[in-house]
This record gives C-alpha cells, structure tokens and sequence, in this order.
C-alpha cells in the first residue's frame, strides 16, 4: 500500500460549537439544569445519563477522490429510570464533573465540534449538532440540529458550495453524473 502525505486537517460545514464554547457554557453558572432541545420541544428528559464522552477523529475520502480529517468531541445521552426523571435534570455543575474525570483520562481537541449523540426506544440513535446554546435564568438549554449529509467534493460535482442536505429530503438534479468525477 502506498502511504501519501496526510493533508491539512478540514472540518464539516454544519453547524457546529467547539467544545470549549460547550464547556465555557457550563461554567456560567454551575448549578443550572442542562436540557436538549430539538425543534422547539424537548429530546431528553429528566433523569438522563451522560454516558460516554469521545474525542473522535474521522479520516475519509470523499468521492472527489479527496482525503478529509477532522476530529469531534461526542456526548453520548441514555435516558435514565422513572426514578432517576423523578429526581430532575441533570446540571451542569455534575457534567462539569463527569467531563473533568473523562479529560483525566483522556485529551479532548477543545477546537473540535460538540456533537450530542441520542437514542432511545421510540427514536433512532443520532449524532447531533448544536444550532444554538440559550443561557436562560433557570437553564442552559442546548438546541440541537439534526444531522445533515454533505458533499464535500461539490466542486468537483457541479453542486453549490456549502450544501448540505438534512431531512428536509433535498436532491440536486443532474448532479454526480456518470463520467462527472465524483460517486
């Protein structure tokens, strides 16, 4: 196998909030309920559990043919027993703690985007954005985006720049043709 000098470091276009700006959030004031919103409602309830914390690194290659790297910082949310809802949410002074034991351990890229990683009985797992963190007088609200699909190789492609396809269901016509340079 041929080894290739490793192009600079990209990250995706979505939105995104870096790690430091997630934990500068939660020390604002260090004992506010944190919540998850998705679409103005919202996705986790109270009792919930902050499961595993990863500082993730991708390495892919687009169907232009490019190599992308970039790393992420993943939160991962369980749901928690009708007792533990029964007791609140969890605060930001407790995931403060819970992220102080993981960078113990382990390095987080506090350049790297937040993701929120959920799932639960009734909803697939996904890997979140952040649209917009709301520092309110009685919580820090974490506004979440679903994730999208982007083509990085657009250029290539014939396709507009920074596009990004989510659920809204969103297809370009007559892009990716056959002989066109990408998949």
């Amino acid at each position: 196998m041929t080894q290739r000098a490793a192009p600079a470091m990209t990250q995706p276009s979505a939105q995104s909030l870096s790690t430091a700006e997630f934990l500068a959030a939660l020390q604002v004031q260090p004992q506010r309920p944190l919540e998850f919103w998705l679409h103005g409602e919202r996705l986790v309830g109270a009792g919930y559990h902050l499961t595993e914390i990863g500082a993730v690194s991708v390495e892919a290659v687009d169907c232009g043919g490019t190599v992308n790297r970039w790393r992420e910082t993943v939160f991962q949310l369980m749901d928690g027993t009708p007792e533990e809802a029964q007791r609140g949410w969890m605060t930001t002074r407790k995931a403060l703690a819970i992220i102080e034991r993981v960078t113990a351990k382990i390095t987080l890229d506090l350049s790297a985007p937040a993701r929120f990683e959920y799932g639960s009985l009734t909803r697939p797992a996904l890997r979140y954005g952040v649209e917009r963190l709301e520092l309110g007088p009685e919580r820090l609200t974490v506004h979440l985006s679903l994730p999208g699909v982007q083509c990085k190789a657009g250029d290539v492609c014939g396709l507009p720049a920074g596009l990004v396809v989510a659920d809204s269901g969103l297809t370009v016509a007559g892009s990716c043709e056959q002989g066109g340079g990408c998949c």
